[in-house]
């Protein structure tokens, strides 16, 4: 169990709820879902703690969005329990529905209306008082980077807008747990950033975020843990380390220097696994080229080697993601 730690739903004292959770703010266990002989989701397990980003990745078809719709309460499970906050929830949880924020894939908004007017819309079906509200959206409105638009009609927007309000309908309520399924899906890449910023600064405040994307890269800068899903089942859990140590790839350290030769004072060195030698530079492979990098740097100035350059390459998840499940993430 982790520190309590106190969530404030709200500044209205009508509507305002205080609630005490423990860091584990989401927690899903053998969550199962079957349509006819298809079984879509098997035996899926994992939890979210407050701050906290976990990418859900895995290749079409492989069950993100049918555990998405049981964790947000949309669709009921056959199996498994879903605990929010520390309280069992599911399709007729109306508390746990008020402490999720949903963004859909599909944008939910009203293209005449304005994004301040369409934030008042949203407001009210979340019950907010008048006062609270007005705080709400203007403070919205900032944290997705829509204040000076937030007069126009939707219509007018660019993709990349639509996503950044749909993501702030999510936020009206303060939510500690915000479910967004591809944020980033068919925008340009100055939207993407600001989406990837917003979430980012979400989780600084202690949001936890569960994440859905077809972008690797995207997980990589987002995501604290990650899980793989393939035919409706987790194949692997962890941090990108974790997950990347899971297939047993290492980091190469790639020296750029005059007469290369074999340096025994390199090999030695006990976070050094192998040493390529060719003309012109060294590949070292090491298993953490982060913390090897200033002894393996050391090692080869000792030995007498003029280093020109230096470049570290490391394993990323699409490799992981291939090889568990032998697909493209986009596939």
């Amino acid at each position: 169990m982790g520190s309590p730690i106190w969530v404030l739903l709200g500044t209205d004292p009508a509507h305002q709820t205080a609630i005490v959770s423990t860091d584990e703010i989401l927690k899903c266990r053998n969550l199962r879902k079957t349509f006819g002989d298809l079984v879509a989701v098997d035996d899926v397990s994992f939890t979210i703690t407050a701050g906290e980003t976990y990418g859900l990745l895995g290749p079409n078809g492989a069950g993100k969005t049918t555990t998405i719709s049981m964790i947000a309460g949309i669709l009921a499970r056959d199996g498994g329990d879903v605990s929010v906050c520390d309280r069992p929830h599911g399709t007729s949880s109306a508390w746990g529905k008020r402490r999720i924020g949903y963004v859909p894939q599909d944008l939910a908004l009203y293209p005449d209306l304005s994004a301040r007017e369409n934030l008042r819309f949203f407001a009210r079906l979340y019950a907010l008082g008048r006062a609270e509200a007005r705080t709400r959206i203007e403070e919205v409105l900032e944290v997705v980077g829509l204040t000076d638009r937030a007069k126009d009609p939707v219509k007018d927007y660019s993709g990349g807008m639509k996503r950044r309000l749909n993501i702030g309908v999510g936020l009206l309520h303060r939510p500690p747990l915000l479910i967004l399924d591809e944020p980033t899906a068919g925008v340009d890449p100055q939207s993407r950033n600001a989406i990837l910023e917003s979430v980012a600064a979400l989780t600084g405040e202690g949001v936890a975020v569960l994440y859905t994307t077809h972008y690797m890269e995207e997980a990589e800068r987002l995501c604290d843990r990650i899980g793989i899903i393939d035919l409706g089942r987790i194949r692997a859990e962890g941090a990108r380390r974790e997950l990347v140590a899971l297939v047993g790839e290492l980091d190469r350290i790639t020296l750029t220097a005059d007469g290369t030769r074999p340096v025994p004072e390199l090999e030695a060195l006990p976070e050094v696994r192998e040493v390529g030698v060719q003309e012109g530079r060294l590949d070292v492979m090491v298993a953490d080229a982060r913390s090897a990098l200033p002894r393996v740097l050391a090692a080869a100035t000792e030995a007498g080697l003029v280093v020109r350059a230096v470049e570290v390459h490391e394993p990323n998840l699409e490799s992981v993601f291939l090889h568990l499940t032998g697909k493209a993430l986009r596939d």
